[in-house]
């Protein structure tokens, strides 16, 4: 099959495609450095050409609420356009767990409207919702700082190793389109703030997370249960402590 992949050259796109070339499939990595671009268009007809799936984990440049929108929600506009035009089978979207339940965040926003498109267009689908990775856990840590303190929720939180979310997404590309939503979530929860602490200690930073329960999560409030699968999920494999001791030693 030909399988392009919209952002593959990031963290998850850069994997998705080395294993789909593995198993030898034709497999294009698109984004603006390699002449494709969703939001303006640009190349989007010449690589769509005798294309079979699309996987996009494409992620916007600028989270400010206006671009974010016109990133996920007119990009996947003109994405649909191109793959309907090429006859792509299989149209198969990187999103979030909780993206329709956290309503106070542009990004989440501009999140469903990226899925609102392909509920509504013609191109068969599968959207795969996936909660925060374990690579990011630092990251929520660095943005939750308030005057030099990490300002953390004890809400749950469910971490996903990339390298499961990179598996689930290989898999979907060798099956039909499900045109439904699969949750995916790594296999235990925490409290967001123990288990940032947890990544704090184990890296050597200093830094003590201090238990607020009205702090947001980039900016945007959160209340209990929102972040984690509400029924059905599927549970990617890797374990938090089996995640963080590999990445202690590679650092």
């Amino acid at each position: 099959m030909k399988i392009v992949v919209m952002g593959g050259f990031g963290l998850v796109g850069a994997q998705v495609v080395a294993q789909l070339q593995d198993l030898g499939h034709e497999v294009v990595a698109a984004s603006p450095r390699s002449g494709v671009n969703a939001v303006t268009g640009e190349g989007l007809t010449e690589v769509m050409r005798h294309t079979d799936v699309v996987i996009d984990v494409t992620n916007s440049p600028s989270f400010a609420d206006d671009d974010v929108m016109a990133f996920f929600d007119g990009g996947t506009k003109n994405l649909l356009a191109a793959e309907e035009a090429a006859g792509v089978r299989h149209h198969i979207v990187l999103s979030i767990v909780g993206a329709d339940r956290i309503t106070d965040s542009g990004y989440m926003r501009a999140k469903i409207a990226q899925e609102k498109r392909l509920h509504d267009g013609n191109v068969p689908y599968t959207i795969l919702r996936a909660t925060q990775f374990m690579e990011f856990l630092g990251m929520i840590g660095d943005f939750s700082m308030v005057d030099g303190k990490v300002l953390l929720t004890p809400y749950p939180i469910q971490p996903v190793a990339t390298i499961d979310v990179v598996s689930k997404l290989v898999e979907l590309a060798q099956l039909p389109a499900a045109n439904e939503t699969i949750d995916f979530a790594g296999p235990e929860r925490f409290r967001m703030d123990e288990v940032i602490q947890r990544v704090f200690t184990a890296q050597g930073d200093a830094r003590v997370v201090t238990t607020e329960p009205s702090a947001t999560y980039f900016g945007a409030d959160v209340s209990q249960g929102q972040l984690v699968p509400q029924g059905e999920y599927v549970a990617g494999p890797t374990s938090f402590d089996n995640w963080l001791a590999s990445v202690t030693v590679q650092a």
